[in-house]
């Protein structure tokens, strides 16, 4: 079938309204899991039929949102500079880390909530597998155990850093002690 002029400039305008409804949701979610595919579209300035034209479910558009959000976190985490001490490395890593989780954690929080059971683990297996190479090449250099498999060395992490979100969410942790708080737990888990 031959495309019409019309058809990619449909396309186009497929595609911007798909950013901007991942973006609002992305955006809303940040700070209220609960938000509502209503007040989504009315963010992205598209009516409801345009969100559900794209996403058929609340499920749909908050894997959509967070998969964006692991996409643009990976753009920051692979620049890093993990080289020389493996504890210093950590240290990088972890800042970073923290800002990002700090960023989405009501959107992960949504993601929980309506996700099969194991799709946000899938979905980061990329930050994840960063964090084990890094932990292995701490137990090469001697500065990290290796007494506990690397797995649950970095299920720790996953753990330490999504539960000091809800810490500061909840009002237990101030926000700018936070990065600190997190930094002095996973090192003392990965040095014990």
């Amino acid at each position: 079938m031959a495309a019409t002029p019309g058809g990619s400039r449909r396309r186009a305008d497929a595609e911007r309204n798909i950013a901007r409804i991942v973006s609002a949701a992305r955006e809303l979610m940040s700070s209220n899991p609960n938000a509502t595919t209503d007040d989504i579209a009315q963010a992205a300035g598209v009516g409801r039929m345009t969100l559900y034209g794209h996403f058929r479910t609340r499920a749909d558009l908050i894997e959509a949102a967070l998969m964006d959000a692991l996409r643009a976190g990976e753009e920051t985490l692979s620049s890093l500079d993990l080289a020389g001490d493996a504890r210093d490395a950590m240290t990088r890593l972890l800042a970073s880390s923290w800002e990002l989780v700090a960023e989405s954690a009501a959107l992960l929080t949504a993601a929980e909530g309506v996700l099969p059971a194991g799709r946000v683990r899938e979905l980061h297996a990329e930050p994840a597998e960063r964090m084990a190479e890094l932990i292995r090449r701490g137990q090469e250099q001697g500065v990290f155990r290796t007494d506990l498999p690397t797995t649950w060395l970095v299920s720790m992490t996953h753990y330490i850093l999504h539960g000091a979100a809800n810490e500061v969410r909840a009002g237990r942790l101030p926000p700018h002690d936070a990065a600190d708080v997190v930094a002095k737990s996973i090192h003392s888990v990965l040095t014990s």
